[in-house]
């Protein structure tokens, strides 16, 4: 008996929608990187991008446990000298919901090229409605 090593041409990619009303941001980012990773299937491979389509909607009314909307920073560099800028994380979910779901899930997905392929699968709404309803998304519960 052989072991099964998936080819990148046979793998069958879903579309799921998260959401996000309600409920931990980090809840949220960790479901949706193991559906973006493929983590769930059963011919899961490191070696190859075996994951599906994720759209996370409802961004805005996620929650932030404990302290985080007044303790937690966002930290981004310009690449000047000085120019450490930094976001304090109720005003970026008050303003880019989108932008703090995104930075989660990309902090749960490894730094390859796979993983920056599997970020192109993921698709972030502050809303209740997307974009996506041709592809036939199904709906996960967290």
């Amino acid at each position: 008996m052989s072991t099964y090593m998936p080819k990148q041409h046979e793998v069958v990619r879903k579309w799921y929608v998260l959401d996000a009303k309600g409920k931990p941001l980090g809840r949220v980012a960790a479901k949706a990187a193991v559906l973006l990773r493929g983590k769930h299937k059963t011919t899961f491979a490191p070696h190859v991008d075996c994951g599906d389509h994720v759209i996370i909607i409802n961004c805005k009314d996620a929650k932030l446990t404990g302290n985080k909307l007044t303790q937690k920073y966002y930290h981004h560099h310009t690449g000047y000298i000085g120019h450490l800028k930094s976001v304090r994380y109720d005003r970026l979910m008050s303003e880019k919901p989108e932008m703090a779901m995104m930075l989660a899930v990309k902090g749960m997905i490894p730094d390859t090229t796979i993983g920056r392929e599997a970020l192109t699968r993921l698709r972030v709404f502050s809303g209740a409605e997307h974009l996506h309803s041709a592809q036939k998304p199904e709906a996960l519960e967290i």
